[in-house]
């Protein structure tokens, strides 16, 4: 059966924008918690982190990027990897990120 949905990695990224950290009222995407989206054919890979290797909510939030990447049209797995390397810094947010926790950077 052919695909006739074309994922884009900008697709991805615009519907991880509605995934939040459960402790900070900003987008995964804006906090710069997504280091790398990789598409093959219909399988979707996600590479991120977390503002703290130590966060208790880890689980969680990969299952709700897991969960929103695999319901996008044209997807049929979705996988989601935890990495810390890179460390994730406060400078990694995006500008509107920063005004929302009211970060000087």
């Amino acid at each position: 059966m052919e695909n006739s949905t074309e994922l884009k990695k900008e697709d991805i990224l615009a519907a991880l924008k509605d995934v939040f950290d459960p402790e900070i009222p900003v987008s995964i995407v804006d906090l710069g918690l997504v280091y790398d989206v990789k598409i093959i054919d219909d399988w979707v890979g996600v590479k991120m982190t977390l503002t703290s290797q130590g966060c208790g909510l880890s689980t969680q939030i990969a299952n709700n990027v897991r969960e929103k990447v695999a319901s996008l049209p044209g997807v049929a797995e979705a996988d989601v990897r935890i990495v810390w390397h890179p460390v994730w810094n406060p400078s990694m947010m995006s500008e509107e990120a920063k005004k929302k926790v009211h970060f000087p950077g």
